[in-house]
C-alpha cells in the first residue's frame, strides 16, 4: 500500500487509497446499506491497510455513518481516521450545526472525528457557512479546540473563485475536491487542485473514477489501455494518473462490492504513476472518448438566427454532451426547461447549411429526442 506523509504534520501518514462510504453494498430491494457485506469490505480495506474512511451526514439516508463505526469499532481507535460531512444547504442557524454534528457523533460512536468538512462548498451553500450571523466556522471551531474534531477542512463543488475565496478564510487543514483524469481535461480541475497547492492546503480526492464512469469507457479506447497493461483494470488508469500530484494526501474510491476494493487495494500494492508513455496513450484514448460521445460544438449561434422554432442549439448541444460523457438521465432533464427542444424540431436544414462544424443537426435533434429518460 502507498502511504503519504500528512504535510502539516509528517508524523501522520495515510494510506493513499481511501474508503468512500457513499456507495456501500445495499440490501436488496432498497437503498439502505447491507451491514453484514459492509462490514466485510471495510474489513479487508482495513486489512491490507486503508486508514482512511469517508462518510457525510446525509450519505445513504444517514445510514452510511451508523454502518461505518459499527464495523470500525472493533479497530484500536488510533489505527484508522473517519471523515464526516456537515451539510451547508440546511443551515439556518448555529442550532442547525450543532443539533447535525451531534447526531453524527452519535452514529458514529466513535468519540471524536478525525477529519469534518464543510460539506459541497458552492455558489448556493458558501453563504451559508460563512455569515457570521449563523456561525458555523466559530462552532466548528470550538469543536475542534475540544478534541471533538481533529482536522477541519471541506469539500467543494464551486467555480475556482468561489473556492479560493473559502479556501482563504482561513488555516483550513485539508480540503476536497473532485478530480480525475478526464475533469482535468474539460473542466476547472487543474486550477482547483493547484490553488489548493499554492495555498498548502492537503487536498483529498473524491470522483477519481467519476463515479464508475471511468471504469469503462468505449470498446476502442479500452483495447488501447489494455493492449498497454492487459492485467489492470481500467479504473486502475485513474487512480495512477493521480499518483504523482504531490499535494494529494488520500484518493478516494466509493467501493460498492468485494471485487471493485480486491482491485483498488491490488492498484495501490503493485502500481506506481503513469509513465511518460502511459499519459501519452491515456491522453489519446480520452480524445477519442470524448470524440466518440460527443459532439463538436463550438457555440457559435450561426445555426439559430433562421431555426423557424427558435430552438437553442447550442444550448442542446452542451445538453447532450454533458450527458454523453456522464450518461445520467438527470443531464437530459434540462431539455424540459427549454422553451423549445429537439422534440420541436421540423427537420428543415437550414441550421445544418449554416455549421461550420458541419453537424448534421436535424438528424441528432431526432436522435436527442428519442433516448429514453
Amino acid at each position: 500500500m502507498i502511504f503519504r506523509d500528512y504535510a502539516k504534520n509528517p508524523a501522520e501518514k495515510y494510506a493513499l487509497l481511501g474508503m468512500g462510504c457513499m456507495r456501500l453494498p445495499t440490501i436488496p430491494g432498497t437503498q439502505e446499506p447491507d451491514p453484514v457485506k459492509s462490514e466485510e469490505i471495510i474489513d479487508y480495506a482495513y486489512a491490507h491497510g486503508v486508514n482512511y474512511f469517508d462518510s457525510a451526514y446525509v450519505y445513504m439516508g444517514g445510514k452510511s455513518e451508523v454502518v461505518m463505526g459499527n464495523a470500525l469499532r472493533k479497530y484500536p481507535r488510533e489505527s484508522f481516521h473517519v471523515a464526516s460531512k456537515l451539510p451547508g444547504w440546511n443551515l439556518k442557524s448555529r442550532a442547525d450545526a450543532e443539533r447535525i454534528f451531534n447526531e453524527t457523533m452519535e452514529r458514529l460512536n466513535l468519540g471524536y472525528i478525525d477529519f469534518y468538512l464543510c460539506h459541497g462548498i458552492n455558489e448556493g451553500s458558501v453563504d451559508a457557512f460563512t455569515d457570521p450571523a449563523v456561525g458555523v466556522i466559530p462552532f466548528l471551531e470550538q469543536m475542534k479546540a475540544e478534541g471533538k474534531i481533529k482536522h477541519l477542512g471541506f469539500s467543494s463543488h464551486a467555480k475556482p473563485e468561489t473556492l479560493r475565496r473559502f479556501a482563504s478564510l482561513r488555516d483550513w487543514d485539508f480540503a476536497q475536491i473532485q478530480m480525475n483524469y478526464l475533469d482535468w481535461e474539460i473542466s476547472t480541475t487543474r486550477e482547483e487542485y493547484e490553488i489548493l497547492e499554492e495555498l498548502g492546503i492537503p487536498t483529498v480526492v473524491m470522483e477519481p473514477v467519476r463515479g464508475g464512469r471511468l471504469a469503462t469507457l468505449t470498446p476502442e479506447t479500452d483495447a488501447m489501455l489494455k493492449a498497454l497493461e492487459p492485467d489492470r483494470s481500467i479504473a486502475s488508469w485513474a487512480f495512477r494518473f493521480l499518483m504523482d500530484k504531490p499535494n494529494l494526501m488520500v484518493i478516494l474510491s466509493g467501493m460498492s462490492n468485494m471485487e471493485q476494493v480486491m482491485d483498488n487495494v491490488r492498484t495501490f500494492d503493485e502500481c506506481g504513476p503513469l509513465s511518460e508513455k502511459e499519459k501519452a496513450v491515456l491522453k489519446e484514448a480520452v480524445d477519442k472518448f470524448r470524440s466518440s460521445v460527443t459532439v463538436p460544438c463550438t457555440g457559435c449561434r450561426y445555426c439559430c438566427d433562421d431555426c423557424p422554432m427558435q430552438i437553442d442549439i447550442p444550448k442542446v448541444m452542451s445538453i447532450y454532451n454533458d450527458y454523453g460523457v456522464n450518461r445520467s438521465p438527470r443531464e437530459l432533464s434540462q431539455l424540459d426547461e427549454l422553451t423549445t427542444g429537439p422534440k420541436d424540431c421540423v427537420g428543415c436544414g437550414s441550421c445544418a447549411h449554416h455549421c461550420p462544424q458541419n453537424i448534421d443537426i436535424p438528424a441528432l435533434m431526432k436522435k436527442i429526442a428519442a433516448i429514453e429518460r
